[in-house]
C-alpha cells in the first residue's frame, strides 16, 4: 500500500488511499478482515508496505492487526519500483504461507484456501480484459499464463490484486531473481513475472474465485463499493445510538457514525456518515461523507466529501478533500 494514490485526490492529499472509509472503515480493515476470514490457519502477523506515510497513521495499522490478534509490522518502500520489490521489502518475515494483498481493492468469497497446489490466486470474470492482467487455466483448472492487457481475447480471469503462497521462500527466491537479473518494465519490477518463472518450473496454482471484486481506485469506483459493502451488510443496523435525529429520514442501508447530527434531511439508501458530522436541510443519497464534516442547503449523489468539510450549496456529483469550504 505504498503508492499515492493520485487517482484518488483530493482525498489521498491528507489520507493515504487505504484507510479511506467504506461503511464506517478504512478500506485495509476490510481487506484483512475478508482474508482473515477465509484463512484456515490464524493470522501470525499483518505487515504493511507503506511509503512515509507518518507515525499516527503506522500506528493505526499496528492497531488493526492487533485487533485480529495478529503481529503488526511496519516496511517502508522508499522507491516505486513496483509489486516484487514492494513485496520483497517485508522479506525478512515471510516464511511459511502467505497472502500478498494490494490494498486498493475489496472483494467477498465463500471458499477455502486449497493447500494442496502450490498457490491460489484470486480472480473475476470482466468483460474488458484489455484493461487488466488476465490468467490462463488448462483443463486442470491450473494457471499456465499471466498476461497483462491482451490485446487480443485469450483469457477473461482478470487477476483482483491478491495472491496466495503455501511456500513463502519460493517466492522470495523469484522475486530475488528479478532484481539480480534487472528484470524490470516500465521502470518497475512486477510480481506477474515472478508467477511465470514459477509456473515454468512447475509449480501449480489455481484460481480462486470470488464472489464480487469491488475496486477503490479512483472516487465513482470508491463510492460503488461502499454501496456494495452497505448491501451485503443490509440487515445490519449500522445507526449509531449516538446519533440525533430531527425530521430526519434514512433509508437504509446506510452507516451513521456515532455524535452524528441530522436536521430536515434525507439520507440514504447507500449514505456513509463519519462521526461528530452534521447534516441539514439535505437530501443525499450514494455518498461517502467523512467525519466532522457540515452538509447544508445540499442536494447530490454519487459524492465523496473528507473530514472536516464545510459545504453550503447545491450540487450534483461533488469529491472535496479534507478541510474544504463551498458556498460559505
Amino acid at each position: 500500500m505504498a503508492g499515492m494514490g493520485k487517482r484518488m485526490r483530493p482525498h489521498t492529499l491528507t489520507t493515504p488511499k487505504p484507510l479511506l472509509p467504506i461503511a464506517g472503515k478504512p478500506i485495509v480493515q476490510r481487506l484483512v478482515e475478508e482474508i482473515a476470514q477465509i484463512s484456515h490457519e490464524p493470522i501470525e502477523e499483518i505487515a504493511f508496505v507503506i511509503g512515509d506515510f507518518g507515525q499516527e497513521v503506522e500506528s493505526e495499522l499496528i492497531a488493526i492487526a492487533e485487533g485480529l490478534g495478529a503481529r503488526g509490522s511496519i516496511w517502508h518502500q522508499q522507491e516505486a519500483l513496483g509489486t516484487a520489490h514492494a513485496i520483497l521489502c517485508a522479506k525478512s518475515i515471510m516464511e511459511g504461507p502467505v497472502i500478498v494483498a494490494f490494498a486498493d481493492t475489496l472483494f467477498k468469497a465463500d471458499f477455502k484456501l486449497d493447500d494442496t497446489k502450490d498457490g491460489v490466486l484470486w480472480v473475476q470474470k470482466i468483460a474488458n480484459p484489455e484493461q487488466f492482467g488476465v490468467v490462463v487455466v488448462d483443463e486442470e483448472r491450473n494457471i499456465t499464463e499471466f498476461i497483462e492487457k491482451p490485446k487480443e481475447f485469450v483469457s477473461d480471469l482478470a487477476m483482483i490484486g491478491i495472491y496466495y503462497f503455501k511456500d513463502s521462500e519460493k517466492l522470495k527466491e523469484e522475486l530475488q531473481y528479478l532484481i539480480d537479473n534487472d528484470v524490470i518494465k516500465g521502470g518497475e519490477y512486477q510480481l506477474p513475472d515472478a508467477l511465470r518463472n514459477m509456473t515454468q518450473k512447475g509449480m501449480k496454482f489455481a484460481p480462486g474465485a470470488v464472489i464480487e471484486w469491488m475496486d477503490c481506485g479512483n472516487k465513482n469506483a470508491t463510492v460503488h463499493t461502499n454501496q456494495r459493502i452497505l448491501e451485503f451488510n443490509r440487515d445490519k443496523n449500522w445507526v449509531s445510538q449516538t446519533c440525533k435525529q430531527e425530521n430526519a429520514v434514512i433509508i437504509s442501508p446506510c452507516y451513521i457514525g456515532d455524535n452524528v447530527k441530522l436536521k430536515n434531511c434525507i439520507i440514504g439508501p447507500h449514505v456513509s456518515v463519519g462521526s461528530g458530522s452534521v447534516i441539514e436541510k439535505s437530501v443525499i443519497s450514494n455518498t461517502i461523507i467523512q467525519e466532522n464534516t457540515v452538509v447544508r442547503h445540499a442536494n447530490f449523489a454519487n459524492s465523496m466529501l473528507g473530514n472536516f468539510v464545510q459545504y453550503d450549496g447545491k450540487a450534483n456529483d461533488v469529491s472535496l478533500g479534507d478541510y474544504s469550504s463551498h458556498g460559505i
